[in-house]
């Protein structure tokens, strides 16, 4: 499958990964050099991957079969310190990513990335009618890996940690509203995003902004993520 894309468009990497709803999500195949792993790959399958916009688009009930990954992030994301810190240290400029349900738990995803450049209409084009013949060829390498694989070898308690974690970080400081304005924060949503997100008016989410801020004896969205990473650190 990696070399029929990389037939069709320039690209610098793939990376095919399987996405659950209760568990940490696994890595099937990827064409990265060891050290983009180790970075990459990682480092984001110990906890970042809670954040990230493209976890957060695979186990949405509904979805798009292909996708800009730029198109489905959150309006702030690009200054949000999960991009500082992990995203934008991957140094990808661009990915396309083909999501596949493969059952109500899963969801394969296929990221096509480059380092340098954008992909162009032209190239967007050609996987677009690329897009039913990859979604086969991944279905058929889903089902034999899951033959191979039985869901009990999936760390279900780590993710639950994680995810415990990500939902009841600063919960002995802050409201129930505040934490949910914090989570939308570590997500990379601006003030007017979390309003929309949460309906309430944009100075309501000022106001909580600064009050769980004092809480939290922070000044910034970067001492914010670090508490967080703290916190993941320590499971």
């Amino acid at each position: 499958m990696a070399r029929v894309i990389d037939a069709a468009v320039d690209n610098d990497a793939t990376c095919l990964l399987a996405f659950y709803r209760d568990a940490p999500p696994n890595v099937l195949h990827h064409t990265m050099t060891p050290r983009r792993a180790r970075h990459y790959l990682d480092r984001y399958l110990a906890g970042p991957y809670l954040l990230d916009p493209l976890y957060q688009l695979a186990v949405r009930k509904t979805k798009p079969a292909m996708c800009r990954c730029r198109d489905e992030t959150p309006d702030r994301f690009r200054s949000s310190e999960y991009f500082r810190q992990y995203y934008d240290r991957t140094h990808l400029a661009d990915e396309m990513d083909f999501l596949l349900d493969t059952d109500t738990k899963s969801t394969l995803v296929l990221v096509v990335g480059r380092w340098e450049t954008r992909f162009s209409r032209s190239d967007v084009a050609r996987l677009r009618l690329m897009e039913p013949v990859i979604r086969a060829a991944m279905q058929r390498i889903w089902n034999a890996w899951a033959a191979r694989h039985s869901d009990d070898e999936r760390d279900l308690s780590m993710h639950q940690r994680l995810t415990q974690c990500f939902e009841h970080f600063g919960k002995t400081a802050l409201t129930q509203r505040e934490r949910q304005i914090t989570q939308l924060l570590l997500r990379g949503h601006s003030s007017k995003s979390i309003a929309r997100e949460l309906g309430i008016a944009p100075g309501t989410v000022m106001v909580h902004k600064r009050n769980l801020f004092s809480k939290l004896g922070i000044t910034s969205q970067y001492e914010l993520f670090s508490l967080f990473i703290d916190k993941l650190s320590e499971l």
